[in-house]
């Protein structure tokens, strides 16, 4: 398919923007769903979301815990609307949203394979090298959602190399009762060489403000909501009242990738 991307200006990306949050996801522009192998052959399954040219900015898209790629139904449509394909990845930690079952998770179980929040790291990694292999022009956004958020961080971290942005709801330190203390994310957080946005609901904030504060230079963003706010990427979701504040920090963000 020869699938034409524009090189947008910064007004042009902003009406798009709006236009986005207004897009119904039922209409919006088609999903395959696509496997590929983790680092120890288990099949990994996600929903490709990728209406763009080959070179457009690409978002992989990584669910919070007991959940799905399902998680971003509503989001990875708006984010095609605004210039970026996207993959929206089952990590074997996970379970069931929207309707949506965690298809990575079953095959792991049925494998007899760990399925705590660490052992979804090698699938995230093989999401990157799909990604990657498969659109090698695009710049790449790693986008995490509270256990995977932290995990995002972690990989830009101990990988400076290995994504040109990362976007973190709700990331924390959430790794204390596997023994791996209260400073496991914000450790790889120092080596952060790309542009990074961090938010969350409103009380999880202070959770977040060390990690934020371990990261080196300006290119750093954050957004803590006035309201109560929600976890991880359903903030993102319509049916909340207080979303569009959350997209326009995103916006405010994600418009430097053009």
């Amino acid at each position: 398919m020869n699938r034409k991307h524009v090189n947008l200006s910064r007004p042009g990306f902003i009406l798009l923007f709006w236009l986005a949050l207004w897009i119904n996801p039922a209409e919006a522009a088609k999903k395959i769903t696509v496997t590929f192998p983790s680092s120890d052959s288990l099949l990994v399954t996600a929903d490709l979301y990728a209406p763009n040219s080959q070179d457009a900015p690409f978002i992989i898209l990584f669910h919070q815990a007991g959940w799905s790629r399902g998680e971003y139904m509503e989001t990875a449509p708006k984010l095609n609307a605004m210039g970026f394909n996207c993959l929206a990845v089952d990590q074997r930690s996970g379970g069931e949203v929207n309707g949506v079952v965690n298809v990575t998770h079953r095959r792991a179980e049925k494998a007899g394979l760990p399925t705590q929040y660490l052992d979804a790291l090698p699938d995230m990694n093989a999401a990157v090298a799909y990604v990657k292999s498969k659109y090698p022009q695009s710049k790449i956004i790693l986008w995490g959602s509270s256990y995977s958020a932290a995990l995002v961080i972690k990989l830009a971290g101990d990988y400076p190399d290995l994504a040109d942005g990362v976007l973190a709801f709700s990331p924390g330190e959430y790794f204390k009762r596997f023994g791996l203390g209260t400073h496991f994310i914000s450790k790889s957080a120092r080596h952060i060489k790309c542009p990074l946005f961090i938010t969350s609901k409103k009380k999880e904030a202070p959770g977040w403000k060390k990690t934020f504060d371990a990261v080196p230079g300006k290119q750093k963003q954050s957004f803590i909501p006035n309201t109560k706010g929600n976890h991880g990427s359903r903030a993102l979701w319509s049916k909340f009242p207080d979303s569009g504040a959350y997209w326009r920090a995103v916006n405010r963000f994600l418009k430097q990738f053009f």
